[in-house]
């Protein structure tokens, strides 16, 4: 649901696809500057309809402060293969089994710290609900406690009764013919360039139509997490109609986790104020212990 400004990795950033267990997935990894120490390592995962580009702002800041960031492309997103009409293979279970192989694969790099931006965040916590040890720390980033507002399933059902009978290019170009010109970009994206036309239109329609359908009936799991011995960080804009803010103040008390309201930001603060957020992911990051169990 982003707005990446584009699909070129930022200065200093390597594009690649990392090895797993259970395949290769598109990454966008960029490291700390030679001789500056790293701290550790963190894995970002995407939100519906996005893709590893929505953290391009982010890489750079925090890299200054010490981090190497490494932005993925689930299976089925936009670089990342995937079939595209069988929607078991995007069962949540098997998506966060994705993101342990991509933690495995990403071992001994320092401590590892998960984050996910709404959808990303869901899959995030399924992940470490499957297998927390690999982690050092959870980031829920404009992600709630169950599923979506109800103003928001509605959108995903149109999109859901939309794949039904169109391809992704007619899907496409009845979003450029509804949406205000500045909103032109996708389910809840923006912007119009043809390089999100082109994420768009590599998305694996099975892998929208079925994590578009955990969206709209994800179960309150906020307790089972809340049950790990794991350090969270709730994060989100001072406004968001897909979880509003005050659910997500509540979850962070339920979690006993660090809240940070990015100022100025709505549902994808990594975009739209991306200093602030990376300051206050570092902050986050610096002050957590690693890890000894």
């Amino acid at each position: 649901m982003s707005k990446p400004p584009t699909l070129d990795p930022p200065v200093g950033a390597r594009a690649y696809r990392l090895r797993t267990e259970r395949g290769d997935f598109a990454v966008v990894d960029h490291d700390v500057e030679p001789g500056l120490p790293r701290k550790g390592v963190v894995l970002l995962l995407p939100g519906f309809t996005g893709s590893k580009e929505d953290f391009h702002l982010l890489h750079q800041p925090l890299a200054a402060r010490g981090w190497r960031t490494v932005a993925v492309d689930g299976r089925g997103q936009f670089e990342s293969d995937g079939p595209g009409d069988d929607e078991s293979a995007y069962a949540q279970r098997e998506l966060a089994r994705d993101v342990l192989a991509q933690a495995a694969a990403l071992g001994g790099a320092g401590p590892l710290h998960l984050l996910g931006h709404s959808l990303g965040g869901q899959i995030a916590r399924a992940a470490v609900l499957l297998d927390h040890s690999p982690f050092a720390s959870l980031t829920l980033v404009a992600s709630g406690p169950a599923r979506i507002s109800a103003s928001q399933q509605a959108r995903v059902k149109l999109l859901h009764d939309a794949l039904a009978v169109m391809t992704m290019e007619q899907v496409w170009e009845a979003i450029r013919a509804t949406d205000p010109p500045e909103d032109v970009g996708g389910p809840g994206g923006g912007g119009g360039q043809d390089h999100l036309r082109r994420r768009w239109l590599a998305h694996k329609p099975a892998q929208l139509l079925a994590t578009g359908r955990q969206l709209c009936t994800e179960p309150d799991r906020v307790a089972e997490l809340a049950a790990l011995p794991l350090p969270f960080h709730v994060l989100s804009g001072a406004f968001d109609d897909t979880w509003p803010v005050p659910l997500l103040d509540e979850m962070a008390v339920r979690l006993g986790a660090h809240r940070t309201v990015v100022e100025g930001a709505e549902h994808s603060p990594n975009v739209e104020q991306p200093l602030r957020t990376a300051e206050a992911l570092a902050d986050f990051w610096d002050r957590t212990p690693t890890r000894t169990d």
